[in-house]
């Protein structure tokens, strides 16, 4: 799934998208500073795991859902009662995960 088809999905679901961020540093200071109602978080952002984003975002309440390749198999054990998408994975599924965010 291409971030521009999630963000035409998450449009339609009458959410505001606030990136995709392309950078860690962008990743944080998004986590940090925006008004988030929930995130898809891919596990590799540019080669870098996002555990810093998640904690973050844990912090603030906010939900997420990792995207990997990997499933769980690539989460810390700290993260497995988060939702994952396995990639590929199901439109609808994305959509039953983004509906709870609102």
């Amino acid at each position: 799934m291409i971030a521009s088809s999630l963000e035409d999905v998450l449009t339609d679901l009458g959410c505001v998208v606030i990136g995709p961020a392309l950078t860690m540093k962008d990743a944080i200071r998004l986590a940090r500073e925006a008004q988030i109602d929930g995130a898809s978080l891919d596990i590799n952002i540019a080669g870098e795991k996002v555990y810093a984003v998640a904690d973050i975002l844990m912090e603030r309440g906010i939900p997420f859902v990792f995207v990997t390749g990997y499933g769980k198999a690539g989460l810390r054990e700290s993260d497995l009662s988060r939702p994952v998408l396995q990639k590929p994975y199901s439109l609808h599924r994305f959509v039953e995960i983004a509906r709870r965010w609102r």
